[in-house]
């Protein structure tokens, strides 16, 4: 069974920096692209960052020039470097993969369970 499992969230001040991880375990073949998303109380979850397999990346224009998304594919990790941050950053960030179990089977999407990010003073 396919798991991703967050870590690294908590409670920053503003300014303040934070490193999310997402580790993927299970029967993985092959991970595609690996995103994180964050969601706020009240409102939509939205894509945050993500990185392909072939390592190209691509962050929404409000984290730009902050935050910085990598990849480990050999050790399935995904991580989320959270610098300058601001307290509408807050919210529960959740990793994502497309992935596939096994040669034959389809591609899936999975989530984590979500951590929470908190800045504030």
């Amino acid at each position: 069974q396919v798991q991703l499992v967050e870590s690294g969230g908590g409670l920053v001040q503003p300014g303040g920096s934070l490193r999310l991880s997402c580790a993927a375990s299970g029967s993985i073949f092959t991970i595609y692209t690996m995103k994180w998303y964050r969601q706020a109380p009240g409102k939509e979850r939205t894509l945050v960052a993500q990185v392909t397999s072939s390592g190209s990346k691509t962050y929404a224009e409000s984290v730009q020039g902050r935050f910085i998304i990598s990849r480990d594919s050999a050790k399935k990790l995904m991580n989320l470097q959270m610098n300058s941050l601001k307290p509408e950053d807050t919210a529960v960030y959740y990793c994502n993969a497309d992935l596939r179990e096994t040669r034959s089977s389809n591609v899936r999407d999975y989530w984590g369970q979500g951590t929470q990010v908190t800045v504030s003073s």
